[in-house]
């Protein structure tokens, strides 16, 4: 070697430790200020990791570790359709609102309930019930939309390390994100393995709107999954964990109008889900869903996951369904199954659906859209209703016949039952008239009950503007005092249902013959009562249907009672002739 190249080496090695000296005595670096509560991590198969992320390539080479402080930041990203905010601790979410869909004075909030141990899609070594990672992340935003947060861990198993990473990608206008976890082991081999888990990653502790589940009895929060074929649906109580251990395409969590659903793309590399609503913050349950994903014992893993985190409305969940029509090019996803439905009678939900579109679209206010549509099906079920009571007096006429039968053929079972026909054909009677009607209107009156109930599009819907400003919840009328029961509010349209249903009752009443006066009577006082305190707290768009129903039901039965009283003056006419006897005149 040259005597000049060595005189180089010697004069670099000194100026590199003389620069270090300085570095680390002189000037020391500030130390990096931690604005969230570190939770201690569990010791897990006698491993800590370090974490880095990308989602493809080599990830040591693509994002080398730093020996900088890591400070703790956050990232804000804007979709258009909602601002997520997230943290280098853990590489989780912080902030999830919704940009189109007011919660009050701002946006709907989709990662509620975070706190210090647990973030929105934060991620935890092992199975749901270790800690979720608290350190901090190195940081890389490859773009407006895309971020990277990564770290590289030692395992003291193999002396070697691990580069995770966890990379989210974002799109404009899309409710749909990509979640990619990335392992790479820098001895060529990862061994991510705690049991037969290698990590767990969660959804939001809780996703708004805030609801009381005490006060609130149409709203809850339901956790759902899909096989490819069948969805399975449950609602637990508030504190309680519950292991989900069948095979799933996507699994999820849902409210009344909104949801996150979580897509592992290779779910054959997922185990158990577990659901869980542990009471963490203000007393208010979570509601979360938890994936556990297989061991890795892989040289380089990536697995990724999609997240929707939106309104839980068919325009906006069916576009996954066709790769034309979503911009992350995914067909055949189905995230329509996760909607609320009658099931078998959905089809139905979805023609009066229409129907009320088509007359919003005429007369743009939905509480007018509901009234309307009420005063339609009425119409049509007029003649079903109207044959449902001239049946039932049919059968009164018939009755004294049909008992004379009874006693006739007491003994004689068959020879009854070919003798009512022969007396049901006679007389033209239908046995059935006087309750298939009602058959028909059930499935009509459940359909209806789901569409009101849950229809999206009612959320923040004004009908009258200082009465029902949002058919999604009850009515107000503001007191000038507070009362011990109701507040300082009060729900008038329970009160306009309860009167109607009295008045129904007791036109009814005065339109039936014979019966069980108690019966009558508790049918007629107790039932609308009991349906009073039910439907007190429902929302106005639900109560504006049955108020509506019941008030031309109430109508109609008038006109039904004047059409039966008719009716029973020429039966009686009738029977009179009946029992008349001729005599003959004599020969003069």
């Amino acid at each position: 070697m040259e005597k000049n190249t060595i005189i180089a080496i010697i004069l670099s090695t000194i100026v590199l430790i003389t620069f270090t000296f300085l570095q680390t005595v002189v000037f020391p670096p500030e130390p990096a200020q931690e604005t969230v509560v570190v939770q201690e991590q569990p010791t897990l198969d006698a491993t800590i990791l370090e974490s880095t992320g990308v989602a493809s390539g080599s990830l040591a080479m693509a994002y080398p570790d730093s020996e900088e402080a890591i400070q703790e930041q956050e990232i804000v990203i804007n979709t258009g359709k909602a601002r997520i905010t997230l943290t280098n601790r853990g590489g989780d979410v912080i902030g999830y609102e919704l940009l189109e869909h007011r919660d009050g004075e701002s946006g709907v909030q989709m990662a509620d309930n975070v706190s210090a141990s647990n973030r929105a899609f934060s991620v935890s070594f092992g199975e749901a019930e270790n800690g979720i990672i608290q350190d901090l992340f190195h940081v890389k935003q490859i773009n407006e939309y895309t971020v990277v947060f990564y770290k590289t861990y030692e395992d003291s198993r193999s002396n070697g390390k691990y580069v995770f990473s966890k990379q989210y990608s974002f799109k404009k206008d899309d409710y749909l994100f990509r979640l990619d976890v990335s392992v790479e082991g820098s001895d060529g081999m990862s061994r991510l393995s705690f049991g037969d888990a290698a990590y767990t990653i969660r959804t939001s502790p809780q996703i708004g709107p805030y609801f009381n589940a005490k006060t609130n009895k149409y709203e809850n929060r339901t956790f759902m999954s899909f096989d490819g074929s069948k969805k399975k649906k449950q609602i637990l109580s508030a504190g309680k964990t519950e292991v989900y251990d069948k095979e799933y395409t996507w699994t999820g969590v849902g409210g009344k109008y909104f949801e996150i659903l979580g897509i592992p793309v290779k779910p054959e590399t997922m185990l158990d889900v577990e659901y869980s609503t542990v009471v963490e913050v203000n007393n208010y349950a979570n509601a979360q869903v938890m994936m556990t994903r297989k061991a890795i014992m892989e040289p380089v893993t990536k697995d990724s996951y999609y997240f929707y985190v939106g309104p839980r409305t068919e325009k906006d969940l069916k576009i996954y369904n066709n790769a034309d029509d979503n911009s992350w090019d995914l067909s055949g996803l189905r995230l329509n199954e996760s909607l609320e439905s009658t099931g078998i009678l959905s089809w139905l939900e979805t023609i009066l659906k229409f129907c009320m579109e088509l007359i919003y679209k005429i007369i743009p206010n939905w509480g007018v859209s509901i009234i309307i549509l009420t005063i339609l099906i009425k119409i049509l079920l007029f003649p079903l209703t109207k044959k449902s009571s001239m049946g039932t007096l049919k059968m009164q006429e018939l009755q004294p016949r049909m008992q004379e039968l009874q006693e006739k053929y007491r003994d004689q079972p068959e020879k009854l039952n070919m003798e009512m026909s022969k007396l049901y054909k006679e007389t033209g009677y239908n046995p059935l008239s006087g309750c298939l009607p009602l058959l028909i209107q059930f499935p009509l009156i459940f359909a209806m009950y789901n569409l009101f109930n849950n229809y999206f599009e009612f959320r923040g819907a004004m009908f009258i503007p200082g009465w029902i400003p949002d058919l999604s919840v009850g009515d107000i009328v503001p007191l000038p005092v507070t009362l011990p029961v109701v507040g300082n509010q009060l729900h008038i349209l329970p009160v306009i249902y309860l009167v109607s249903q009295l008045f129904f009752g007791k036109i009814t009443q005065a339109g039936a013959t014979g019966g069980n006066s108690t019966q009558m009577k508790i049918m007629m006082y107790g039932m609308p009562i009991f349906f009073f305190f039910i439907f007190y707290n429902a929302p106005a768009g639900l109560l504006l249907y049955w108020t509506v129903s019941n008030v031309l039901q109430l109508f109609q039965q008038m006109i039904i009672n004047r059409m039966m009283k008719a009716k029973r003056a020429e039966m009686e006419l009738n029977k009179a002739a009946d029992k008349k006897v001729f005599v003959p005149r004599k020969k003069k």
